[in-house]
């Protein structure tokens, strides 16, 4: 056993010393140690009940002979860091718990481990440092929040942005909001539309790393205990048969994940983390095949908000593995991969079936014949940006019209409160890139306003930074260079014209190339916003959102 190296033996008698000091008897110090990284907070609703999934994993297992060691791990609710200084912290943490789980787990020689994130940054967090610890692991999450119906909408985390921006346009009193804040998230869970922490969820699942039912199980049903339990079981069974990740993430299993990805809609955030969790696998993901998939892999879901649906729909409709049999009738997927059941992914969707065809659309007859993200490029974006293209109307899918610029998110909020945008024009929030930021904050803030306003079929939005996976209409994010890097978007001006074809792949400022490039000439970097701390080290290691914003190497 991998443990040995740090109990075995003579020589090994002051650490087991230190174990006995926690109570393991020497029963439990012989058996093979399982590291539990727990992201168990009072600050995160889809980690609240983390606790009850942590002693369920623990029972597996012990039922399978193992010892369990549990250990914390941080996380950020990007919901409550939405809009202020505390969303510059949500993806730098992806680093940081990817980091603190590798340290536990290598210094610690656990023979096997069971990751348990449940929101945005905490999951691909957890899955890179899985890459990199490379022993036996399963990953489970806490499970999806609950949408209830109320006055004849279900409702989620979205409906409250959006309601802020209807109360401002005058459309929704005071108490009309309060009602959709009392209501929208009922429970514990992860928020239940298809944004990022749902996205990730059901990927990991995709990838292999998840057993079935990690990404759609609601969090309050009993079968999310039973499937933290079977977790528990199977890491067991990891290690008996040396299934390691490296086993699991190639990278046909990651073209599973971004086919997946293209059907069911997933956040655009997907884009920034499958890339960087492929890094970490000796996998290259770039933005070209991302568009090479999405142009064959059809939209079959409409999941909040791109839709009405939300993940409990989903679940009821069959689940992601239902969504897998469905495109594995055109062959869309790589089946003879090996997952953390012991068996392949053909093996595991072998009785899948669809449920409800209002939920997930039969192949033949998809929501649309392409994906549900569309990577775009110009001279606005040379090296790529990122649109959720299932979520954005079919009037915005082409758009010409008037830049009005900000230079970070907070002015553009006030701007879009104030009525001073217009119907037509495009919105540019720059300098909030990963550098930039620095941090690369989400703007569920200004694209809510914009919803909320009813503004979100007439008015577009790019930006450097990105979006929540909750965000809906013509918002395109990731643009790269970012402009701290002095990418092109810095010297978009007002007024300038822009052009957007999502349906194929444009996105341009229309001025002559030597116009651009005088423009950049006299372009000069601003003062970094933040030099010192976390956040100021951050800035100087962070690449670009076009390469998952991971480290520079």
């Amino acid at each position: 056993m991998k443990s040995d190296v740090m109990k075995k033996g003579i020589e090994r008698a002051p650490h087991r010393s230190l174990l006995k000091a926690m109570g393991y008897t020497d029963e439990e110090i012989s058996r093979p140690l399982i590291g539990i990284a727990n992201s168990k907070s009072e600050i995160i609703p889809g980690h609240t009940d983390l606790d009850k999934i942590t002693e369920a994993v623990k029972a597996g297992i012990r039922m399978a002979g193992g010892t369990p060691v549990e250990f914390g791990a941080i996380g950020v609710c990007d919901g409550i860091a939405m809009g202020h200084m505390g969303m510059k912290y949500s993806l730098p943490t992806r680093e940081l718990i990817a980091d603190s789980c590798e340290a536990m787990g290598l210094a610690h020689s656990f023979d096997g481990m069971v990751f348990i994130p449940n929101c945005d940054k905490i999951v691909p967090g957890m899955l890179m440092a899985a890459a990199r610890i490379n022993v036996p692991c399963v990953v489970v999450s806490g499970g999806p929040m609950l949408s209830l119906k109320r006055n004849g909408k279900y409702l989620d985390l979205n409906s409250v942005f959006e309601a802020v921006g209807a109360y401002k346009a005058g459309t929704m009193s005071a108490e009309d909001v309060l009602d959709i804040e009392d209501y929208a998230c009922p429970g514990c869970g992860s928020c239940s539309g298809m944004f990022t922490a749902n996205s990730m969820n059901c990927l990991t699942e995709v990838l292999g790393l998840g057993l079935p039912g990690n990404g759609t199980i609601p969090a309050v049903y009993a079968e999310r205990l039973r499937l933290a339990k079977n977790a528990g079981i199977k890491v067991m069974e990891m290690i008996e048969k040396d299934i390691k990740p490296s086993d699991i993430l190639n990278s046909k299993a990651f073209e599973n994940a971004l086919t997946l990805d293209m059907a069911l809609g997933c956040s655009t955030n997907s884009i920034l983390h499958l890339p960087a969790i492929a890094n970490e696998a000796g996998v290259e993901i770039n933005l070209d095949i991302v568009n090479e998939i999405s142009g064959r892999v059809p939209n079959l879901c409409k999941l909040a908000p791109a839709g009405h649906h939300h993940i409990q729909d989903l679940y009821n409709a069959g689940g992601v593995q239902a969504v897998m049999k469905e495109l594995s009738k055109k062959n869309l997927l790589n089946l003879d991969l090996i997952t953390v059941t012991g068996k392949t992914v053909g093996e595991n969707i072998e009785k899948a079936r669809v449920l409800d065809y209002e939920v997930i659309r039969n192949i033949d007859e998809p929501y649309s014949t392409t994906g549900g993200i569309a990577v775009l490029r110009g001279n606005i974006a040379p090296d790529g940006a990122v649109v959720k293209r299932s979520a954005v109307a079919q009037e915005m899918l082409c758009h010409k019209g008037p830049a009005r610029v900000f230079e970070c998110e907070d002015d553009a909020i006030e701007a879009i409160y104030k009525g001073e945008i217009n119907k037509g024009d495009v919105v540019i929030i720059r300098y909030e890139g990963p550098k930039g930021g620095p941090g690369m904050r989400e703007m569920l803030g200004p694209t809510s306003a914009i919803a909320g306003m009813g503004l979100d079929k007439h008015v577009a939005l790019i930006t450097d930074g990105r979006f929540s996976g909750a965000t809906r209409g013509a918002s395109i994010g990731h643009a790269s260079p970012e402009a701290m890097e002095g990418g092109p978007i810095a010297v978009v001006k007002e007024g300038d014209i822009i052009n957007i074809d999502i349906n194929n792949g444009k996105l341009n400022v229309e001025v002559s190339d030597e116009e651009l490039k005088n423009r950049m000439k006299e372009w000069k970097a601003p003062k970094p916003k933040i030099t010192r701390g976390y956040l100021g080290r951050y800035a100087k290691l962070v690449t670009s959102a076009s390469t998952g914003a991971v480290f520079k190497k």
